[in-house]
């Protein structure tokens, strides 16, 4: 399918019903160019200093969170139905010791704006580059996110990536809605 650009804002909503639904799809490579693909279930599409934002948050402890250190950028691929194997897949193993791309039979496309690649089998894709990002600090949250998400006090970074880019399927609206629920539990 050949991919339109967008504006930013045009698939927020499905954007985040997708979030709400089993999550999303980032996707990274590093200095030695591996890719790597992740399921994230948190995340913000946003303004921040006039500019179009998508904020993700990875722990320490993914593969993920090193590759986003060593290329400061990433895409976020929104899946359509159908996909909710490649989501649950993405989310519980480790990229360290898997290619998920092709256990997953995932498509890299090369990204217009960075090197991360998009995924050709996803509908909407956010191209991003780091901008800011800061550790979670624990004394800022309250304790029930404390004890309910950090109890092996994992805390996430929070990366704000710039949008450089927006693609979709020029048929994308369709194959997002309506948007049944996912089989799979939400990614943490």
């Amino acid at each position: 399918m050949r991919k339109v650009k967008v504006m930013p804002t045009d698939y927020v909503t499905e954007t985040y019903a997708m979030l709400d639904r089993g999550g999303l799809l980032l996707s990274t490579s590093g200095k030695n160019e591996k890719l790597n693909v992740m399921t994230i279930g948190w995340g913000l599409v946003g303004i921040l200093w006039y500019n179009p934002t998508f904020a993700v948050a990875v722990r320490p402890t993914r593969y993920t969170y090193r590759l986003l250190e060593e290329s400061n950028e990433f895409t976020v691929n929104v899946p359509s139905g159908g996909m909710e194997k490649v989501i649950e897949y993405c989310g519980n193993v480790s990229g360290r010791d898997h290619d998920k791309f092709r256990e997953m039979n995932l498509t890299p496309l090369p990204g217009r704006r960075v090197k991360s690649p998009m995924i050709s089998e996803c509908v909407v894709h956010y191209e991003c580059n780091v901008i800011y990002k800061t550790k979670i600090k624990i004394g800022h949250l309250p304790k029930e996110i404390v004890s309910k998400y950090y109890p092996s006090k994992d805390y996430h970074t929070l990366y704000i990536g710039e949008i450089l880019s927006v693609l979709a399927d020029k048929d994308a609206k369709e194959k997002l809605s309506p948007l049944s629920p996912l089989s799979s539990e939400r990614a943490v």
